[in-house]
């Protein structure tokens, strides 16, 4: 297959682009999530395709999300095949129930979008079977952050999915090059919900009000975030064999299940 690879746009820094043509790091990240000859892949941002070339070669089907009117427009020239699809939108507003059932997301995305991405791949109603995706290295351990360095971020990763850390991509093999290096964060969708009986929304809500003032303990944060006065929270965290002068980053997901069963009703 002929591939054009002549140079054409350049990276758009209000976009966040920062463009990889580096081989061994595009195929660190079809090993991440296991791309075989049955799988649909969603690639997002392929900016000018060296990872879609690999994948359509890999793949059953790929899609490529692409925000960017030029790029999406000169995608099928750099890499005609007759197993990919274009679609130019905004990935945080494409409809994933579109996708088959377990499909994949394989993507190198700006920083920017990590948080509300994970977000949106963690609540669809069609979530990826698995997503490879290369991030700013903080950002990635950010993801897979154990207790002490938990954020909302990690909790709402970890929730959906099984989270590990793949290959880490060095800053200057990037177009250009970021000022810190990358990491390629692999999430492996739960097979069975990691907790039984939870109204996410709920669980949610609470996790949500415990990290809202980050630099307090539970017990200012839980009582300023869901309006209940101090010596109930005090209580309510007892009752959960929680220390009320922690703070919300030294809790475990499991920490916060225990909160969410005991929670007083309102």
């Amino acid at each position: 297959m002929t591939r054009d690879n002549s140079i054409g746009p350049v990276p758009k820094k209000s976009l966040g682009q920062h463009w990889l043509n580096d081989e061994m790091s595009l195929h660190a990240m079809l090993l991440a999530a296991d791309v075989q000859p049955e799988d649909t892949v969603l690639e997002i941002g392929p900016g000018l395709g060296p990872l879609t070339a690999l994948l359509v070669d890999s793949a059953n089907e790929v899609i490529a999300v692409e925000f960017d009117e030029e790029l999406a427009r000169g995608l099928p020239k750099r890499v005609p095949a007759d197993n990919l699809r274009v679609v130019r939108s905004d990935i945080l507003r494409f409809d994933l129930t579109t996708l088959k059932p377990d499909y994949k997301v394989v993507a190198n995305i700006p920083y920017y979008l990590t948080s509300k991405l994970v977000r949106v791949l963690s609540e669809s109603p069609n979530p990826p079977l698995v997503a490879a995706l290369l991030v700013q290295k903080e950002v990635a351990e950010r993801l897979a952050a154990k207790p002490g360095q938990l954020s909302i971020l990690g909790v709402t990763s970890q929730y959906f999915f099984e989270v590990s850390l793949d290959m880490v991509v060095k800053a200057e093999l990037f177009t250009p090059p970021p000022k810190v290096d990358s990491q390629i964060v692999v999430l492996k969708r739960r097979p069975e919900p990691l907790f039984p009986d939870v109204d996410t929304k709920d669980f949610f809500r609470l996790v949500k009000a415990g990290f809202g003032e980050k630099r307090k303990t539970l017990l200012n944060s839980l009582s300023a975030g869901l309006h209940m006065d101090k010596e109930s929270v005090r209580g309510w965290l007892e009752a959960a064999g929680i220390n009320p002068m922690l703070r919300a980053q030294n809790l475990s997901i499991e920490d916060w299940y225990k909160l969410y069963q005991v929670k007083p009703s309102a």
